[in-house]
């Protein structure tokens, strides 16, 4: 870290703080992605040993482009700001901590470093010339304190850092030096929503960022291999790094909370992807994180790259009823959830299985079933579904700036055809792609499914 006297003698507890934040949300992510293992720690760094030079480069310069974005509405006289050194070389293993001339030349070079930038010896930037498309300095031979040879460094200033182009590789290699399709080991992190609920949050994949928004009915473990959503959600990864919460009351998320309405839905959308240190990404919601989406995205214009929405609405099922018939049926369901979703038998969780999937075969009606039971309390599934009842964005749709994808199954058991053609009759050059199915929920064994992947890779990758 350079400056990290002046800072401490500064605020000393502001510094410290803010440090912590770098490394928990940034630092320490990056280098658990890239393989690597931090060795030790000092008051103003850190040693730490990748499986690979192309893992440790890329860590490096994901790192420092963290951290220009990061620092750039603070101050110039706070702003934390690292240095980073790196060699490949042969180590001495002692326990947990390593030693020798390798460890030694990283050292060095991370004093030869500008603040913001990063260095790497001339045997470094030989293994990854033809892996990386990043173009280093060429510094010259430099004679390094204790190294008794001239060390020849490579250099990547600050502001070629930030240069770099969004689109430049900078994922994860596999064991052979190259980028593998898709990391599905999944990691569940924990943030905290503005009135203090805790939210849990998981990443899988690599590549540019894809934010699932959360909705009702989700337990980030249950469902990554379940046989509703496994296949969705790791299709999604093997070309995207795919981040997924659930939402408050729901899955790992804080239960019985305070408040449930739309607006903390927002909220918490918001907490996770500052959490998650995103800058610019792909959103996509499903049933009623589409509202939550198309919120976020009005909000925040210039975050949002693409929107992604599957079987949405405009407007709840309180707001959209026209009928009292209706009305009377949703009041009823409310209290039919209130005595039987938390019981043993299943036969009413069936009811909104009907609903959500129609056409589910008996392993993936019986998972819905349990789903619904362990995901969330039955006070919380009444909640939920009065504050989706409550929603209506209908006023933001002309608002929307993001390219729109808006996706809706046709014959629809749960939320008619009609609320998806309004959703993208209303947000300007959204593009509309009827889907085959009867299943708010679409599955994997349909072709409707295949058409929806194929429809959201090649928006995306616009």
């Amino acid at each position: 870290m350079s400056g990290y006297s002046r800072l401490m003698g500064t605020d000393e507890i502001g510094t410290l703080t803010a440090l912590k934040a770098h490394r928990r949300e940034l630092a320490d992510r990056c280098i658990g992605e890239h393989r690597g293992r931090i060795v030790k720690t000092t008051g103003d760094g850190m040693l730490v040993e990748f499986a690979s030079v192309v893992d440790a480069v890329a860590c490096a310069v994901t790192i420092q482009r963290g951290m220009a974005k990061r620092n750039a509405k603070v101050p110039e006289e706070r702003r934390i700001v690292f240095r980073i050194g790196i060699n490949v070389g042969d180590i001495i293993i002692d326990g947990h901590d390593i030693f020798g001339d390798g460890v030694n030349i990283a050292a060095r070079l991370e004093t030869l470093c500008e603040p913001g930038g990063v260095c790497i010896s001339r045997a470094a930037n030989e293994q990854i010339r033809d892996k990386l498309s990043l173009s280093f300095a060429d510094l010259g031979e430099q004679a390094v304190k204790n190294i008794a040879r001239a060390v020849g460094v490579f250099g990547l200033g600050a502001s070629d850092i930030v240069a770099i182009p969004e689109t430049v590789d900078l994922s994860p290699t596999d064991e052979s030096g190259t980028s593998p399709a898709g990391s599905f080991e999944q990691e569940i992190h924990y943030c905290q929503a503005r009135d203090g609920v805790q939210l849990a949050y998981s990443r899988i994949g690599n590549g540019p960022p894809l934010v699932k928004t959360g909705n009702w009915l989700t337990h980030l473990e249950f469902d990554l291999d379940s046989p509703i959503w496994g296949r969705l959600y790791r299709d999604l990864a093997s070309y995207r790094a795919l981040i997924r919460y659930d939402a408050r009351g729901n899955g790992l998320s804080d239960r019985e909370v305070p408040d449930v309405s739309f607006a903390h839905f927002v909220d918490d959308l918001e907490a996770v992807v500052d959490a998650a240190g995103l800058d610019r990404f792909a959103l996509f919601g499903i049933s009623q994180g589409c509202a939550v989406s198309i919120a976020y995205a009005v909000r925040h214009p210039e975050r949002v790259t693409h929107l992604i929405l599957l079987g949405g609405y405009p407007q709840g099922w309180k707001k959209r009823s026209r009928t009292a018939a209706e009305k009377q049926a949703g009041e009823a369901m409310i209290t039919l959830m209130r005595v039987g979703w938390g019981q043993e038998n299943p036969a009413f969780r069936q009811m909104f299985t009907s609903q959500f999937a129609p056409d589910a075969s008996k392993e993936q009606a019986e998972w819905f079933n349990e789903l619904q039971r362990i995901s969330t309390s039955p006070e919380d599934a009444v909640r939920n579904l009065l504050a989706n009842g409550e929603v209506d964005v209908t006023q933001l749709l002309p608002q929307v700036k993001a390219p729109t994808l808006v996706m809706h199954a046709r014959q629809d058991a749960r939320v008619p055809f009609e609320m998806g053609r309004r959703l993208a009759a209303g947000i300007p050059g959204a593009r509309f792609v009827p889907l085959e199915s009867r299943n708010h929920i679409v599955l994997d064994n349909e072709p409707a499914f295949d058409r929806f992947m194929e429809e959201v890779k090649a928006f995306i990758a616009q």
